[in-house]
């Protein structure tokens, strides 16, 4: 079996305690998924000078944020790595001639540890992060995607975690309605996405709009590894948005087209 390839919204670190329709969305995202034997992540939080494995038998709990509810500091997501599929992943890098390092040290941030606490709440799937390298390109990045993807006949669901649109700058209340740049580039990347229009989706990051919704480049970035690992056409498995100019649309890549949450 062959599995989906995901590019999640993880949101705002409050997620967990929101009554949003993301968070409804996420908590049952595990349900759709049967036969993951294995959950390897490429969270927008974690940057390296080479993509970078996460090999700690049980990595800690990461609590890389501030001013938000005092709850979310003592949620804890005590999943364990494989060695197995550690392994995996770095076969899977050599052979396509990408350099790597591994990081025994590093837990799991909350581009990790927070949709899948909803998505997969038992924390009983081995769970392995990969990094982005820093200053990679999407045409990287789908490069890193496509090297990864033999990994999905093995049982390993790959996710790509971070934001289509995510400027803190535009940040309001939660429940405001998005500003009409947000929707609009929100709009085009669904559009190009599941017409397989990858030329279009590697320009954004260097359009005027793409460079409004991400003044930094990162949490866009997971999104390229999806399409990459996921052979290109996709479709959105849930829309809305948090915080008025968070994006928490969310892909599906290699399943059939299912309407979206």
């Amino acid at each position: 079996m062959t599995l989906p390839v995901l590019f999640i919204a993880h949101g705002a670190p409050d997620l967990p305690l929101s009554r949003t329709p993301a968070r409804a969305f996420t908590e049952g995202l595990g349900q759709r998924l049967p036969g993951v034997k294995a959950i390897l992540v490429i969270s927008a939080h974690w940057e390296a000078r080479v993509p970078t494995i996460g090999t700690a038998p049980a990595p800690e709990t990461i609590h890389d944020f501030g001013g938000f509810d005092d709850r979310l500091y003592s949620m804890r997501y005590p999943a364990r790595t494989s060695a197995d599929v550690v392994s995996e992943v770095a076969a899977a890098l050599k052979a396509a001639g990408i350099a790597y390092a591994e990081d025994a040290q590093r837990g799991y941030d909350h581009g990790v540890w927070i949709p899948l606490m909803l998505a997969f709440p038992k924390a009983d799937v081995p769970v392995v992060q990969l990094s982005l390298r820093h200053g990679a390109s999407a045409a990287e990045n789908v490069a890193l995607g496509k090297a990864l993807a033999p990994l999905r006949d093995k049982g390993v669901l790959i996710v790509g975690s971070g934001a289509i649109v995510h400027n803190l700058r535009a940040i309001a209340r939660e429940g405001t309605p998005a500003p009409d740049w947000a929707k609009a580039l929100d709009d085009a990347i669904v559009t190009a996405v599941e017409t397989g229009d990858e030329a279009s989706l590697l320009k954004v990051p260097e359009t005027q709009a793409g460079r409004i919704a991400h003044p930094t480049p990162e949490h866009l970035m997971p999104l390229y590894v999806a399409l990459g690992a996921g052979g290109g056409t996709g479709h959105a498995i849930h829309r809305s948005f948090s915080w008025g100019s968070i994006s928490m649309t969310s892909f599906a890549f290699g399943e059939a087209q299912k309407e979206a949450a």
